[in-house]
């Protein structure tokens, strides 16, 4: 089994879901009924959005399998399924949230927007019937934590993606090195590739690459912010955060990947300088090997679990992905729930990943589909190893888009300030935007 071409175009599209989610007031009531009973009506038109893929057709197929499998099981129900853009999704949550007539009952949201969903009052609590739901117990819960506000679940994870360490088989070869065991390995490997060739950046990465650099400050110990009685407050300002931003920019510099060029580059220009045969290493998730298969590197990379600060650990990777949720103001949750547990449930993930390449959120199912396609195991063993996310607050929103952490980043690397004294800079934005 092979990932399909559109894997980059499905996955990267999706994980970049979580910016700017609308804020809209619901004070619509989550159904209710007697205990046991189906909630709300159950049948009729059942309204469900996905998102707009680059390359649509697989992912409709396949969601149509689905539908009349749905419609076959339930009589007089008709699953009617609109696909909306990704950079026009704000309007169509943010009109669905305020005016119950215009929402959806299911609908696919990118989990770094959850937060500001649930506080809009926009998703339906799935806390108890999840608990309940047969699947539900082999799901990895490192993803099933990107589902939840307040400790309550509101989503299926339907897919995730994970980054790891891409490396130049040829170039290690060449110069005789392993892939590294520890973060300080790596950083030694790195600074031997550019000796050996300054033709190439030891390691391609940017001082935009939050995602890259997050790993670090996890694998030392840190977090980005924590939550105490319901407040967020920064921990990007403490020791161990700093050790792992410290480490993380030792790799922007003359010896590794110049600052000169590299603490502009962001996630994506970090793997196109992999991809295009510039760079011994980069961190790249499962959903680049499209771009890295399209570059000059195909036949000659391989990949490995970041690891971590001792030998044999791997550094915590941020859980990207996508969810299904039923809509607070749907009248049919009992129906809307049984729809969104076919479709994201383990039959239906294992569908997506053969039409789309798309990483399940189910431990079985992970290890299925990287038995037949050895390339997706580094990066199952990071999902199964244990992922980390960004603070589920809406205000993580705010301090994403004003580029808080590249900031504090880019600062260091150019020499403007110290590690201590960047973080220190980054955690009174943070706070400012936590309230």
């Amino acid at each position: 089994m092979k990932i399909k071409g559109v894997l980059a175009a499905a996955v990267a599209g999706a994980l970049v879901v979580g910016c700017g989610p609308p804020q809209a007031a619901n004070n619509q009531p989550q159904q209710s009924g007697a205990a046991g009973q189906p909630v709300g009506e159950m049948t009729g038109d059942l309204k469900v959005w996905l998102f707009q893929e680059a390359s649509n057709a697989p992912k409709e197929a396949t969601v149509a399998e689905a539908k009349k499998e749905f419609e076959a099981a339930h009589q007089g129900v008709t699953v009617t399924v609109e696909y909306l853009p990704v950079d026009g999704r704000a309007n169509r949550f943010n009109g669905a949230f305020n005016d119950k007539n215009s929402s959806p009952d299911v609908a696919e949201f990118g989990n770094t927007d959850l937060a500001g969903y649930t506080a809009s009052n926009g998703f339906a609590d799935l806390t108890a019937d999840l608990a309940a739901w047969g699947d539900g117990k082999d799901l990895i819960p490192s993803v099933v934590d990107t589902a939840k506000v307040g400790g309550k679940t509101y989503g299926i994870p339907w897919f995730t993606g994970t980054r790891a360490l891409y490396y130049r088989t040829d170039v290690f070869k060449e110069l005789n090195l392993t892939p590294p065991k520890t973060l300080a390995e790596l950083t030694e490997t790195a600074r031997k590739i550019r000796q050996a060739r300054p033709d190439l950046y030891g390691i391609s990465v940017g001082g935009k690459y939050t995602y890259a650099a997050l790993p670090y400050v996890w694998a030392n110990g840190g977090d980005v912010a924590k939550q105490d009685g319901g407040k967020w407050t920064s921990a990007i300002n403490s020791q161990q955060a700093k050790d792992g931003l410290k480490q993380y920019t030792e790799l922007i510099k003359d010896d590794i990947c110049p600052p000169s060029a590299c603490a502009q580059f962001t996630g994506t220009q970090s793997v196109a300088a992999f991809a295009g045969g510039k760079a011994g290493m980069t961190i790249g998730g499962d959903f680049n090997r499209k771009a890295v298969e399209a570059g000059t590197v195909k036949g000659n990379y391989a990949v490995v679990p970041l690891p971590g600060i001792q030998a044999g650990k791997i550094a915590p990777a941020f859980a990207g992905g996508n969810l299904l949720g039923v809509f607070r103001a749907s009248k049919k949750y009992t129906l809307a729930l049984q729809f969104i547990e076919l479709l994201g449930g383990k039959q239906y993930q294992q569908k997506m990943y053969t039409a789309m390449g798309n990483l399940p959120t189910f431990k079985d199912v992970q290890a299925s589909v990287a038995s037949s396609d050895k390339f997706l195991e580094p990066f199952v063993r990071t999902a199964q190893a244990g992922t980390k996310f960004v603070p589920a607050t809406p205000a993580w929103t705010k301090i994403d888009a004003q580029n808080v952490i590249p900031t504090a980043l880019q600062q260091v690397v150019t020499g403007a300030a110290t590690v201590d004294a960047a973080a220190e800079t980054a955690a009174g934005e943070m706070n400012k935007a936590f309230g």
